[in-house]
């Protein structure tokens, strides 16, 4: 029973990693959107969410009680609207220059967090955030398949979601822009306007998977909203296949079975007066599978192989010649 529990548990913290991942694969996947602040838009969905579910506090902002889902719908909202108004400014820039300012943004999203403690409780965190089947609790394997349920249902609803737009007009806009943005803006197409768009939404999604693990743990604090979460996020996305909504779930279920491996690992292995230090041996893990796919794949797991091109026929003058 135990491990049946541990199996829920680690799914379901897999599959709201995949939702982040989701979101990402939206912005650079389908879009070429260069994010490395991803771990900003989740804390405010996290925070959002938190902030108007749990009961009073006076030590800070709170007490609103609203129903869970309506803080998941809150939290999309507040980080898609902060997605297209960080959009609206910076989608200017590319490449690198949109990475260095939206990884700008994420610290200021974490020391906001930080430091204003009569919003956020600082650091200290905020708890007593509303569990689904709250109930349930004292039955870990109880608790556990029903939370997956529920987390399973919300990923896969926006899987269906993004599998959909992807195929649509409107995702094919977004792929045109990626591949060649002059000739989508020749055919009329404002690139401005599809990129605050799925800046925006995929900002939303985010928000939403923040808000999701908040309210499955039951706790957050800024710390959990360090690069350190970038740096997995990407990883799913690049393991599993850039541009491949299957391969971002995929790749979030496989990377975050080695990170938790090996974290296991290390605590059986290694003594615990050395069990800090060789924490970063997760990270190692991490990389060296990294380099090991990437070497065997190099468009990851579910990519899309770039086409090659088709030999031109020889014309009659240049095969006499």
């Amino acid at each position: 029973m135990e491990f049946v529990a541990y199996g829920a548990f680690f799914l379901t913290t897999a599959l709201i990693f995949s939702l982040i991942t989701l979101g990402l694969n939206l912005q650079w996947g389908l879009t070429g959107l260069f994010n490395v602040g991803l771990a900003g838009f989740v804390a405010i969905g996290a925070y959002t969410s938190a902030i108007l579910t749990t009961p009073d506090d006076p030590a800070r902002i709170g007490g609103f009680g609203l129903p869970i889902l309506v803080g998941w719908l809150l939290a999309m909202l507040a980080a898609g609207a902060v997605a297209a108004v960080i959009g609206a400014a910076t989608l200017r820039l590319k490449s690198d220059y949109l990475a260095i300012t939206t990884f700008g943004i994420a610290v200021v999203v974490q020391l906001v967090a930080l430091n204003a403690q009569g919003l956020t409780g600082g650091p200290f965190g905020v708890g007593f955030i509303p569990r689904p089947f709250g109930a349930l609790a004292e039955n870990p394997l109880a608790f556990n398949l029903a939370n997956l349920g529920v987390v399973a249902v919300v990923a896969l609803l926006c899987y269906l979601a993004l599998e959909h737009l992807s195929r649509s007009p409107w995702g094919r806009v977004l792929r045109a822009l990626r591949e060649d943005e002059r000739a989508a803006i020749s055919l009329g197409k404002s690139a401005r306007s599809y990129r605050i768009q799925a800046f925006a939404l995929g900002g939303a999604i985010m928000g939403l998977a923040g808000a999701v693990q908040a309210h499955f743990i039951g706790f957050i604090a800024p710390e959990n909203y360090l690069p350190t979460l970038t740096f997995q996020v990407w990883t799913m996305l690049i393991v599993g296949g850039s541009g491949s909504n299957l391969g971002a779930v995929i790749g979030s279920v496989l990377v975050w079975a080695i990170w938790a491996g090996s974290g296991a690992a290390v605590s059986a292995l290694v003594p615990t007066d050395q069990q800090a230090r060789a924490a970063a041996l997760q990270i190692v893990s991490i990389g060296v599978m990294l380099c090991v796919i990437l070497l065997v794949r190099p468009m990851g797991l579910f990519g899309a192989r770039p086409k090659r091109p088709r030999p031109q026929a020889v014309s009659e003058g240049e095969g006499r010649a």
